[in-house]
This record gives C-alpha cells, structure tokens and sequence, in this order.
C-alpha cells in the first residue's frame, strides 16, 4: 500500500478553504479515481510542537493505493483536473511526498 500525502504550508498569509475542501475538492478526487482509490482522509493542522505554536501545515490530505503503478495509472488522465482545482481553497504550493506504508 501507498500513501499520496499532500501538505499545506501554513506561512504567513496563507489561507485554506476547509470546508470547500471536505465538499467539493476531496468528493472531486475521489469521483476522478475511481476504484484505485483505497482510502483518503484529511486533516486540520491545530498547531506544532510547542505549546501554542502554530501548526507547521493548514491541511493535509492523504489517498491510499494498492501501488505507485495503480496512482500514476489514476491519477495520469485527471491530474490537471485535480491539480487546477487548488486554486479554489488555498494560495498555498502544496508539498507532495509518496510513501510505502509500512504498519
């Protein structure tokens, strides 16, 4: 299983759209890859570290896959679709990582 991890940068002047996000972003993403999506979920940053500090990422949202082949497959034909679509919740350069679950 892999996990496609996208973070929201929280700097100053960033703003995140939650609620857009929820309703329409993420039901977008999930319509657009169909059945090679395992799972995804999102996450609200709260804050870091230390105590009241502000939390280093405004969001982050993670799909799961059966593999790097079945993401690149789904996501091939949809990513400017997906990707065109940032610009409706945040003003923030997302970050992309790919992981290999391990537990």
């Amino acid at each position: 299983m892999i996990k496609v991890n996208v973070f929201y940068p929280n700097a100053a002047g960033s703003t995140f759209d939650m609620p857009y996000y929820l309703t329409k972003h993420i039901p977008m993403v999930r319509q657009k890859l169909g059945s090679a999506l395992k799972g995804a979920s999102v996450e609200q940053g709260l804050g870091g570290g230390e105590p009241g500090s502000p939390p280093p990422y405004l969001a982050m949202g993670h799909l799961l896959f059966e593999s790097v082949e079945a993401f690149q497959r789904a996501w091939g034909p949809h990513a400017e679709a997906i990707v065109g679509d940032v610009r409706n919740y945040t003003n923030t350069q997302p970050a992309i990582q790919v992981s290999d679950v391990k537990m």
